[in-house]
């Protein structure tokens, strides 16, 4: 081949391809389905960063939204303001005001039984939504991956073309 000849792009992309399978198959072995990505988004020439988290946001049902809004409120300043207000109005209203007639005397029987009660509700909700915040930080680590070992690849291949050059 003549050193002014010239392949297409198509050519190109896909030498591109083989070359950077090859290249991290010695580094790493097997490929995993994201590295498969990775080199297919090279010869395509696609980009590869996008927003994780709109895309995880419009997946959600509106159970999981609700759950979300209820573990962020429940772990507020507002939350636990709030609930001392009540906690407090509840033994001075049955502890002092409502001495002899309260709806719910000393040992607070009723108010442990609103806690627990709360306890046990409102525990899964946030698990739930801690689930869910780790599926979208397992998809925006696998983002990063991705973009990451492209620059990389990126970049491996600008130095290979200034190293030609000099």
């Amino acid at each position: 081949i003549d050193n002014k000849a010239f392949i297409c792009f198509e050519d190109l992309g896909e030498f591109r391809k083989d070359y950077v399978k090859e290249v991290l198959e010695d580094e790493i072995g097997e490929l995993s389905a994201l590295d498969q990505e990775v080199i297919q988004s090279l010869e395509q020439h696609e980009i590869l960063s996008s927003d994780i988290s709109s895309q995880f946001e419009r997946k959600l049902t509106f159970g999981e939204r609700l759950s979300d809004h209820i573990a962020e409120f429940g772990g507020s300043w507002k939350f636990l303001i709030s609930f001392g207000a009540v906690l407090f109005i509840w033994i001075v209203i049955n502890g002092v005001v409502f001495a002899t007639g309260a709806f719910d005397p000393y040992p607070f029987i009723l108010l442990n039984l609103i806690l627990s009660c709360l306890a046990a509700v409102q525990a899964p909700v946030i698990m739930m939504s801690q689930n869910r915040a780790e599926a979208r930080d397992r998809l925006r680590a696998e983002n990063d991956y991705k973009v990451n070992l492209k620059a990389e690849l990126e970049i491996r291949h600008l130095h290979e073309k200034l190293d030609h050059l000099l």
